[in-house]
């Protein structure tokens, strides 16, 4: 089926979120809570496009079901209770752990079932899971704002679904034979650009609209783990679970390092270090295509965890109506989070501080080409003498906040 939200050459996932939230609006397909704008679309049809989940073999075998508590998937959690299978759900913003098992009382008829799928049913009838509960999900149901026919899924923002797989794949709850299912409205299936995505971005293996069962066949890996060099400190202060797995992570010899944390070697003098989407440490050269001589005059060694002077992006061409949380989201979503955010809409700029110069590169390499309302952005490395007279004369956001900022 042809998509009916097309998208322009160099779009960004805020570009995609914007686009189909819109459509969705403008055309009336949205049902409560509206407007559709920030959060999964509730959609019109939605109660049938999860009653396709019946018909899928991998759903009737499944033991173990993990759905999102949104909206539309509300009939989905129903015929997970009618069906008898075990019912996870995420804990609200995973601030005090990561499942809740909903217990229907006993001898619940439909009616019963029905308000434990809602989401407050999901507070009166539910009781949390420890991270050593050793669950394996079979089963996982995610919403999405746009998805692809690969399986390249997008959500809303905040990056809770990636976070929660994640987190199920560093316990051992989750598989490669996990199935991961996504329900939307047919007008969400778009041709998402395989560049957009990161390692951290959950894929699905089925897609089920009103009209439709879409096999993704993706052959793209699903998140191995955490990826603790995308987190923050005060992601891990907003998350606390993130603690606890970060001990667990630490005691088994993975290396933990958060963003926010140096890695560089001191006693030897090596390089920056970061974690790769398997878990493994690695190093990356200083040197860069997208590097200047004249940029690559380098620190041997951090002082403590301050920024080097030279570890800084700029950002040029940017609306004079655009907002910094616009900004925030566009960054995440590239997976190029910095420490620090030096703003200056008015003059169109911004200015992003990160912890070395691979972190920099990495960024400058992951936001090339990236837009915000049809302009296309400047970015490059920022002289450093400039970026400090700067920021001298303007507000700088130190940290993200973490329901800002949670997992890139």
């Amino acid at each position: 089926m042809e998509p009916v939200v097309r998208l322009r050459a160099g779009c960004s996932k805020s570009d995609i979120r914007q686009k189909v939230w819109d459509y969705i609006e403008n055309n009336n397909l949205a049902d409560f809570p509206r407007p559709v704008h920030h959060r999964i679309p509730n959609f019109k049809g939605a109660s049938h496009a999860c009653e396709k989940l019946s018909v899928l073999k991998e759903f009737q075998v499944a033991r173990i079901v993990k759905i999102n508590p949104d909206t539309p998937q509300k009939n989905a959690r129903f015929l997970s209770l009618e069906a008898h299978k075990t019912l996870l759900v995420p804990t609200p913003r995973l601030r005090t752990g990561l499942f809740n098992k909903i217990i229907p009382p006993a001898g619940a008829n439909k009616e019963v079932l029905r308000i434990c799928s809602t989401s407050q049913g999901v507070k009166d009838y539910s009781v949390p899971i420890g991270l050593d509960a050793k669950l394996q999900v079979d089963f996982v149901v995610v919403g999405s704002m746009a998805v692809s026919e690969k399986g390249w899924r997008i959500g809303k923002g905040e990056g809770f679904a990636d976070m929660e797989y994640a987190m199920m794949a560093s316990i051992g709850a989750v598989t490669d034979s996990t199935v991961v299912v996504t329900i939307v409205h047919d007008c969400q299936v778009v041709d998402i650009p395989e560049e957009l995505l990161g390692d951290h971005d959950l894929t699905v293996d089925f897609i089920l609209t009103p009209t439709q069962i879409i096999r993704t066949n993706c052959t793209r890996s699903k998140p191995q783990g955490i990826i603790w060099s995308m987190i923050t400190q005060e992601m891990m202060g907003k998350i606390p679970i993130l603690r606890s797995l970060q001990d667990n992570e630490r005691r088994a010899g993975k290396d933990v390092s958060l963003l926010d944390e140096c890695t560089l070697d001191q006693a030897t003098g090596s390089s920056p270090s970061y974690v790769s989407a398997s878990g493994k440490k690695q190093h990356r050269s200083m040197k860069s295509r997208f590097t200047n001589p004249s940029d690559t005059n380098l620190h041997t060694k951090l002082e403590g965890c301050n920024l080097m002077d030279d570890a800084t992006v700029f950002i040029g061409n940017i609306p004079l109506t655009t907002r910094v949380s616009e900004l925030k989201v566009l960054l995440r979503d590239r997976a190029a989070v910095p420490l620090r955010l030096t703003w200056q809409g008015a003059k169109h700029r911004a200015f992003l501080d990160y912890r070395d110069m691979v972190q920099a590169e990495k960024a400058l390499f992951a936001l090339q080409g990236i837009s915000i309302s049809g302009n296309t952005l400047l970015v490059e490395m920022a002289r450093p003498q400039k970026h400090k007279e700067y920021a001298k004369k303007t507000y700088s956001e130190t940290n993200f906040r973490a329901n800002k900022f949670t997992y890139p």
